[in-house]
């Protein structure tokens, strides 16, 4: 297959039944300026395109969330905002560069409850992450969404690369929630969703 130059490859994640998508903002690095975001997903056995919409992206967080006018009744639920996922909680990423396989593993740093948190938190797993992985998924045992890939680190001694852990990134639920209710509000009357 052909691509065109200005193709970026990147993952995301749905997190609503009507089109929403949460996904790494590097992946979008190369939207604006003539440039579109696209969505790809199963159709009746076959991928199909949908154009996607920029609702909000943050810099700072790698955050950035979506909206094609999809239904998406196959959408991932956040783990709950009180609960501690520690160390070792076994996790599954997902992304483009996996196939839309999954890798498994587990937690390298704890995420405590988000009683009075309003940023997004960095976390780290211990699955590699591959280009095109960004902005995926990442669960639980449960399939609740913890939070979406984001970076890989390596150590780089001499000559040889060494995998370290791979990041990801939680946002405030609340907020991306709320964003959602917002945007819902102001474009009622011109999404029509394709199923």
């Amino acid at each position: 297959m052909n691509e065109r130059e200005d193709v970026d490859g990147g993952s995301a994640a749905p997190i609503a039944p009507d089109g929403y998508f949460l996904t790494a903002d590097h992946v979008l690095a190369r939207v604006g300026g003539g440039r579109n975001a696209f969505v790809i997903y199963r159709s009746r056995g076959t991928l199909a395109t949908a154009k996607a919409r920029v609702v909000w992206r943050s810099g700072s967080t790698d955050l950035a969330l979506l909206h094609a006018p999809l239904a998406t009744p196959c959408f991932y639920s956040w783990t709950p905002p009180e609960r501690w996922l520690p160390i070792g909680t076994r996790v599954i990423h997902g992304g483009l560069a996996t196939g839309f396989k999954s890798g498994t593993g587990k937690l390298a740093t704890a995420l405590g409850p988000q009683h009075g948190f309003t940023g997004a938190r960095k976390f780290e797993i211990d699955i590699p992450l591959h280009p095109g992985d960004s902005g995926g998924p990442v669960v639980n045992a449960r399939g609740e969404l913890i939070g979406i890939n984001s970076a890989v680190e390596f150590l780089v001694p001499m000559e040889t690369a060494f995998f370290v852990d791979s990041e990801g990134t939680r946002p405030n639920t609340q907020m991306i929630g709320d964003l959602i209710k917002r945007d819902r509000a102001r474009n009622s009357r011109s999404s029509t969703p394709v199923e």
